[in-house]
């Protein structure tokens, strides 16, 4: 037979646990109460990264709980390089920081790239914003419109950066299949690239999103004064369906798997990370208010306004793909090392 004291016992310990589950729930939204979580973005203004993250960073406040303010931030510097290694050895731990991460991050650290200081596989991923292929277009004036006509004519395309898609791709193509791309690497950004295209100094760009392409430069597109020679996917986009990808371009199946490795990369197109060590309840907390803002009719508003693709994927997709590419097997990164010549 119970007492009554051991009744009021039993009473005041389910008080008290129901107290303790209640605060639990309470605590995210505790925690980013009256916070702000800066909004890093590893490129300069203007560009696909940077509109992008200004659009997510409009709306997804109000799905975090506390509803924190979102502030952006540029960080351009070493093509991304720059802002993955502050994230991960400078940024505060506890997620009030999340990073437009460039896409090539996971693949430059399975290639052993020069200055990495960060793991994205320590990284948590919040989400994806598309999935859309990159793609090497050419300019109007140059006459050349398909892959096949850089085969027998060269091509000068710019890049940013040294140690970027926009020189990777072509220089695997070049060795891979036969282009006669010439690359004119170091522009500090991707509009930089697109000014070098309007005034005559390079033919083309040798690398860019689609999406970024429909969303910056419709104009270009609906003049036809840029033609899509190729397309970087796991497979073709409905939207470019007479475009080859770069993998079906291959000559055999070892070309084919160093391809594959270096189009890996394109489901976290346009993905968003926190910082390493952040709270589990935290991270689940980001990813889920992620996927709630990709629904949000004012934010799906806002972006078709911009003609911007969201074709979305959670975090925990987006970090299985970066897990992915930075543990491609030891065989396949050193044959892609002597093919971009990775130092």
């Amino acid at each position: 037979m119970v007492t009554l004291k051991e009744a009021i016992g039993a009473s005041i310990l389910a008080l008290s646990a129901l107290g303790s589950s209640t605060a639990g729930a309470q605590s995210v939204a505790d925690f980013y109460r009256g916070k702000t979580i800066s909004m890093v973005i590893a490129t300069a203004p203007g560009g696909d990264y940077d509109l992008r993250a200004r659009l997510l960073a409009r709306h997804i406040g109000r799905h975090i709980p506390g509803e924190p303010a979102i502030i952006p931030r540029n960080m351009p510097g070493a093509v991304g390089v720059q802002a993955a290694n502050w994230l991960a050895t400078v940024a505060p731990r506890d997620g009030t920081v999340i990073h437009a991460i460039m896409q090539n991050m996971s693949a430059y650290q399975a290639l052993g790239g020069a200055s990495v200081e960060y793991d994205t596989r320590k990284f948590f991923w919040m989400g994806n914003t598309t999935d859309s292929p990159n793609v090497i277009n050419s300019w109007h004036t140059t006459g050349i419109k398909t892959v096949r006509d850089v085969m027998t004519r060269e091509l000068i395309v710019g890049a940013p950066g040294t140690a970027t898609s926009s020189v990777y791709y072509p220089k695997a193509l070049n060795e891979l299949v036969g282009t006669k791309f010439k690359i004119v690497s170091g522009y500090p950004g991707g509009n930089n690239v697109n000014l070098a295209m309007e005034r005559g100094e390079v033919g083309g760009r040798g690398s860019n999103s689609w999406a970024s392409w429909k969303s910056t430069h419709p104009q270009w597109l609906a003049e036809k004064k840029i033609f899509i020679l190729v397309q970087i996917a796991l497979k073709r986009h409905p939207e470019l369906a007479d475009v080859p990808t770069m993998i079906e371009l291959a000559k055999n199946d070892d070309d084919r798997a160093v391809l594959q490795f270096i189009s890996a990369d394109i489901p976290i197109n346009r993905a968003y990370v926190t910082t390493p060590d952040t709270a589990p309840d935290r991270v689940q907390a980001l990813r889920r208010a992620f996927d709630a803002t990709m629904k949000d009719p004012a934010f799906r508003e806002e972006a078709a306004r911009s003609s911007m693709d969201i074709s979305a994927s959670t975090g925990e997709e987006a970090q299985k793909f970066s897990d992915m590419i930075a543990n491609t097997s030891p065989a396949v990164i050193a044959r892609a090392k002597v093919i971009l010549d990775v130092k």
